[in-house]
């Protein structure tokens, strides 16, 4: 089964002691119940329970330490491994999942800087359970880390006093190291430094959402950093920042992935139990369309992302194609996380408001992630500038195959320098469409086709290039290209379902021509540019037949099969 399914739980980990861990953390999230996950969420308690049991089975600890600073063979940061604890924890709550994202953003500064001593000890509190925080937004620039005001003034003993405040900052009240950005003190040399909360000069100001998590500002006034307290400096912050952000925004695509599966099933159950007008509720031929559609963009949505881990796994100096892939995690799964969400909620209608459900929370959890960590019109602004060499320029590389040796991802902490993103080069994506041979696959081609004309006759122009409103319309038929090239990739590696596969293109084919006609309604689109838009408008294949196997064999063989225990 491809969905995560908390009774028959069965992955394929190279060694015991990660089943372990995923079955462990399950146990306990069960154990607890739904009613409990629902009270601590409505009263926000804060997870403290769940932060112990993370400590005594030393479970970030194994999950998110090096190799090299580890107790033993166990202890790897292996991306393959943290994408199923990524979904475990949203698949339970949001809340839970976001102590470990911070978490991981934290300590992204302290494992890509050369301070071994910060490093010895980040991995000490790894083991004693610690959590980590990562102070990057403040309050008046958001992520615009160029305008930061936290400042790192140096004294005459070679120490430095800290001065400025953060904002927006998760676990920001229990981090006895929160990797915090600035600059020099009148310079725009910038710098990582780590401060403790428990600090007499680190001022919490308050929590700035209301709910669970602790989602802090804080205040540093003229708080004291010896030497050795400091990450990095100059080029190698800079990088720091933008490399932990890169790593670190992969994840909410797994936060979506978990929502909804958990949602997908509670949903399911409700309809396929419900009989209205002397009939079940999903007899009725249009919630049929709706689990149907839901189903095929959830699937696609994990295909997509564990396909984009194997990418970050193998990535290197010389092949960066995952800095496509993560942005695409980011702004792409997660807003189909909320279209998975809309038509389960246009099903159950009423009951996704009921305080006992677990939909209830999945509803409003799900819009956050597109927010977070850059906007989707940020990292679609990003993957555009990927697009002439991902069209124009393809490059040789080896077949990549399934990514899940139990190593640690040693290039993910040793990138170096973000620049050059205009020269990455990526493989033929042609290639994985031209390996299948399905009605929807080939109508999606030729929209692409008609797609890369575009591009190359119709080129947009200086002031469309500077249009973003313009560039958010042509990255989102972009982006669609490579969503479903990878999805392609990773339906050959798990053996997905042919009938599964084309229905999945089905709502590929209609969102392409969804935002084809965006394109062409954009004031600044030419006459040229509209004539081909009009061309990518398609109809998806119809084939009953495939409608009511991938029905009855995929979506309502789901029903009943899992229930949260109360």
């Amino acid at each position: 089964m491809f969905l995560l399914n908390p009774n028959d739980h069965h992955r394929n980990y190279p060694d015991e002691h990660s089943q372990e861990i995923m079955r462990k953390t399950i146990a306990w999230f069960e154990k607890r119940g739904k009613r409990k996950i629902k009270q601590d969420d409505h009263a926000h308690t804060w997870y403290g329970e769940f932060l112990e049991f993370i400590k005594d089975e030393k479970i970030f600890a194994t999950l998110l330490t090096p190799s090299d600073y580890g107790q033993d063979e166990n202890y790897r940061w292996d991306t393959w491994r943290n994408c199923e604890f990524n979904e475990i924890l949203a698949f339970y709550g949001l809340a839970y999942w976001y102590t470990w994202q911070v978490s991981i953003l934290g300590l992204g500064p302290i494992w890509m800087s050369e301070n071994e001593v910060l490093k010895a000890k980040a991995a000490r509190l790894l083991q004693e359970g610690a959590v980590f925080a990562f102070g990057l937004s403040e309050r008046e620039h958001g992520a615009d880390i160029y305008s930061t005001e936290m400042n790192l003034a140096p004294q005459p003993d070679g120490s430095y006093l800290a001065n400025g405040e953060k904002y927006y900052i998760g676990n920001a009240n229990a981090a006895p190291m929160v990797s915090t950005f600035g600059k020099m003190a009148g310079t725009d040399e910038y710098a990582f430094f780590v401060a403790d909360y428990r600090q007499d000069k680190y001022e919490l100001i308050k929590n700035v959402t209301a709910s669970q998590n602790y989602v802090g500002q804080y205040r540093l006034k003229d708080y004291p950093i010896a030497e050795d307290e400091v990450l990095s400096m100059g080029q190698a912050a800079w990088d720091a920042a933008l490399n932990t952000v890169n790593v670190g925004k992969y994840n909410l695509g797994w936060a979506s992935i978990g929502i909804c599966t958990h949602a997908f099933y509670e949903a399911l159950n409700h309809a396929a139990n419900r009989r209205l007008y002397n009939m079940f509720v999903t007899d009725f031929p249009h919630v049929r369309q709706m689990f149907t559609d839901a189903y095929a963009r959830l699937v696609a949505m994990k295909l997509f992302t564990l396909r984009a881990a194997d990418y970050m796994r193998a990535a290197s100096q010389d092949d960066r194609r995952y800095l496509l892939y993560n942005p695409m995690v980011k702004m792409k799964v997660t807003t189909q996380g909320e279209q998975v969400i809309n038509l389960l909620w246009d099903v159950i209608a009423a009951k996704g408001f009921e305080r006992d459900t677990y939909f209830e929370m999945a509803a409003r959890d799900i819009r956050a992630l597109p927010k977070l960590e850059g906007t989707v019109h940020v990292n679609i602004a990003l993957i555009v500038k990927f697009m002439p060499n991902y069209f124009f320029n393809p490059a040789d590389y080896p077949e990549l195959p399934r990514q899940d040796q139990p190593r640690n991802d040693d290039f993910l902490f040793n990138q170096g320098a973000t620049r050059g993103l205009s020269q990455i080069r990526f493989h033929d994506y042609s290639k994985a469409y031209d390996s299948y041979d399905l009605p929807n696959i080939n109508i999606f081609e030729e929209q692409i086709a008609i797609f890369k004309e575009f591009l190359a006759a119709a080129t947009p122009d200086e002031a469309q290039r500077q249009d973003i409103d313009f560039l958010l319309a042509l990255g989102e038929l972009f982006a669609l290209v490579v969503y479903g090239q990878l999805i392609l990739e990773n339906a050959r590696i798990y053996k997905i379902d042919e009938a599964l596969i084309d229905q999945i293109f089905d709502f590929m084919v209609r969102d392409f021509s969804k935002f084809a006609l965006q394109l062409y309604s954009k004031p600044s689109s030419t006459t040229a540019q509209m004539d081909y838009c009009q061309k990518m408008i398609r109809k998806p294949a119809v084939d009953e037949g495939r409608y009511q196997q991938v029905w009855r064999e995929h979506v309502y063989a789901l029903k009943d099969l899992y229930e949260m225990n109360p």
